[in-house]
């Protein structure tokens, strides 16, 4: 059974969902960008160690609490890690109020129709039980749409949401990420065909089933707004997908129902060398920035509104 206290908080609590799931093939990166380079340690164990203390400073800041975060995607080596001799999942509920959700994608495939779906995930269930038994609320997946082709699109809704049941079977809430690239030359004509794709799948979902949708930031305002008030649809959240967080927060601010799951646009402004005062100053106002987009809502114009109809 899902936690009736977590579904109330992730389904209307004002705030974001903070995404603090890089894996190993973009933790070196992040370590970078918060000031650690490939030359500061060796190897798998001592990369992921570094990434988790940074994590950990994130969890402990002041300012990351359930009053603005109300959730935290997780690596699994996160999940199974602890802060202060306990273990993430029930540190972040119990201590600080935010959600524990959990990264299951095992990266994607080669490009093909213009998409790239996910690997295989032979050993899902198992670690679906694991996650369920350490406290985990729901999970994330991602694929990516990178040009407006019609059937890669209707590939990558379709395993989503074969994917999505597996996950609700398990006692899970999935938050589907079907990411369409800010670069795509035909942005705005994916976003159409996604759209379309997973309305239709969202309407093969049966009475217990429901899903939270992670998606690109829109080019039209509130083009998502159907999807918002799918009654199969817990929340809608946005990634930041490379923008800054200045540029997400302003975009993300015109489309109402959507929060924020931010993951380099939370950490932009953070480095290792900070103190930690100034470490929590630094994430608190980017928190605060993020929140405020999340909740407080530009109007769209009417031109938008018109181009939904």
């Amino acid at each position: 059974m899902v936690d009736a206290k977590m579904l109330k908080t992730i389904g209307s609590a004002p705030g974001f969902i903070a995404a603090l799931d890089q894996s190993g093939g973009s933790t070196p990166k992040a370590l970078s960008l918060y000031g650690i380079s490939e030359t500061d340690y060796e190897g798998e164990e001592d990369m992921f160690r570094l990434m988790h203390a940074m994590r950990v400073r994130i969890m402990k800041a002041p300012a990351f609490t359930g009053e603005k975060v109300v959730g935290a995607i997780l690596f699994e080596r996160t999940m199974d890690g602890d802060v202060d001799g306990q273990p993430v999942p029930s540190y972040l509920w119990e201590k600080r109020g935010v959600v524990p959700l959990l990264k299951i994608d095992k990266g994607l495939l080669d490009e093909e129709n213009g998409v790239q779906l996910m690997k295989p995930m032979p050993d899902l269930d198992a670690l679906l039980i694991r996650a369920r038994n350490k406290g985990i609320f729901g999970t994330k997946m991602r694929s990516v749409i990178a040009h407006a082709d019609k059937a890669g699109i209707a590939a990558v809704v379709s395993q989503q949401f074969e994917v999505a049941r597996q996950i609700i079977g398990q006692g899970l809430v999935p938050i589907v990420e079907p990411e369409v690239s800010i670069n795509s030359p035909t942005k705005v004509e994916a976003e159409a065909m996604l759209r379309d794709a997973i309305a239709e799948q969202l309407d093969t979902l049966t009475a217990n089933e429901a899903v939270i949708l992670k998606l690109t930031i829109p080019t039209i305002d509130d083009f998502y707004a159907p999807l918002v008030a799918h009654e199969k649809v817990i929340r809608v959240v946005a990634l930041s997908g490379g923008y800054s967080t200045v540029d997400a927060c302003e975009k993300l601010s015109h489309n109402h129902g959507m929060i924020a799951s931010f993951s380099r646009a939370l950490t932009e402004k953070l480095r290792v060398s900070m103190s930690d005062a100034d470490f929590n100053t630094s994430i608190g106002e980017t928190i605060d920035q993020i929140y405020a987009a999340s909740v407080n809502k530009v109007e769209t114009g009417t031109e938008n509104l018109r181009r939904l109809a």
